[in-house]
């Protein structure tokens, strides 16, 4: 009896293990299924990330470094164009949307400064002495034109650049289910898919697809601050769509978004490096950026407007620009590179600048 009874406990000891092991197995083979489409999805979006990466002809260093600046040791720019071609379908686009931002990240600060496009400039590659708007640069030499354009204009080196494609960023933003806003007045503007059709924005809470984001972003004739106004909208969309991608929903579609972004994005940001920046600005909040702005005028010339910028509010905004670049300079090289700014203001000598003020 007492050996039946043995046998009997073998035998039920002997189907906990195989049932334990049949739940380790299935366990394992679950970790593996999950682990295998987050392998997928992370190769993917390296992929898709790695799809936008675009080096400049001039290579990794601005033409006002010594050597390729390490974002991880000291202070960099970044110039982000938003690129309108939509209107000429994809050739000879305008960049209507310049923000240049800069990083310090030993004191995690950020400054960023839009550069209205109507800014009446000097172009980098125009030797007839000239001026016109600044975002005719994109136009005539594309992204290196508008780099050295802005360099020259601000007196400061570009280390990186993004063009984001405008008319492209619809996908994006459909894909991530439409982003929230918060519209400060009652507009309307035409959309980019019809031109009979108009699309109505209510002040207030509204919550926008794709065209209707595109059109958001746009508007400016009934915007009494113009640039400035359609500047902020635009900021507005920026981070109202990266809150927009933290949702759970599309984090877990975050290769198709990444694929689609690709599409319409270009930057010589390698995915390494926008890694690193990630975990240098952990816990940074849209609150922390500095924000500085170009005052000026509206100046008319031909019957073409242009927005000529205030000498005096220009150079303090490089100077600003430079110091935050620079934190380790003496006060009498800062004090050299701000003369140095005011010089090379619009990319030309003072007496270009002599000549702009007699209009």
């Amino acid at each position: 009896m007492a050996e039946r009874i043995k046998v009997r406990v073998r035998k039920k000891k002997s189907k906990k293990k195989k049932l334990v092991k049949r739940l380790i197995v299935l366990m394992l083979l679950a970790l593996l299924v999950v682990g295998g489409v987050g392998v997928y999805k992370i190769f993917n979006t390296i992929s898709a990330a790695d799809g936008t990466y675009e080096e400049l002809e001039r290579g990794e260093k601005s033409k006002l470094r010594d050597e390729v600046v390490d974002i991880k040791k000291k202070p960099f720019s970044i110039l982000f164009m938003g690129v309108e071609d939509y209107s000429t379908n994809g050739e000879h686009g305008r960049a209507d949307s310049l923000i240049v931002v800069t990083l310090d990240p030993k004191q995690k600060t950020m400054k960023m400064l839009s550069i209205p496009r109507d800014t009446r400039v000097h172009l980098s590659g125009d030797t007839t002495g000239t001026k016109t708007k600044i975002n005719a640069a994109y136009a005539k030499g594309g992204k290196e034109e508008t780099i050295e354009t802005v360099e020259d204009f601000l007196g400061i080196p570009i280390d990186y650049y993004a063009t984001v494609d405008f008319d492209g960023f619809k996908d994006v933003i459909d894909e991530i289910g439409g982003i929230d806003v918060d519209v400060p007045f009652d507009f309307d503007e035409k959309s980019d898919v019809s031109k009979t059709k108009r699309i109505y924005f209510k002040k207030g809470n509204m919550h926008l697809n794709g065209e209707e984001a595109l059109a958001y972003a746009r508007m400016r004739k009934q915007d009494k601050r113009g640039d400035f106004g359609r500047n902020d909208r635009q900021k507005q969309i920026l981070k109202a769509a990266l809150d927009q991608v933290f949702q759970p929903q599309n984090l877990a579609k975050i290769d198709t978004i990444a694929q689609k972004a690709s599409k319409n994005i270009e930057t010589n940001f390698r995915i390494t490096q926008a890694l690193a920046l990630q975990q240098i600005y952990s816990g940074f909040e849209g609150n922390d950026i500095e924000t500085l702005s170009i005052t000026g005028q509206d100046l008319t010339l031909a019957n073409v407007y242009y927005f000529e910028p205030d000498e005096q509010n220009l150079a303090n905004v490089q100077s600003e620009l430079t110091h935050h670049l620079y934190p380790d300079s003496t006060a009498d090289s800062s004090d050299s590179s701000s003369d140095s700014s005011d010089t090379t203001a619009d990319g030309t000598d003072g007496s270009a600048d002599a000549s702009v003020s007699s209009y």
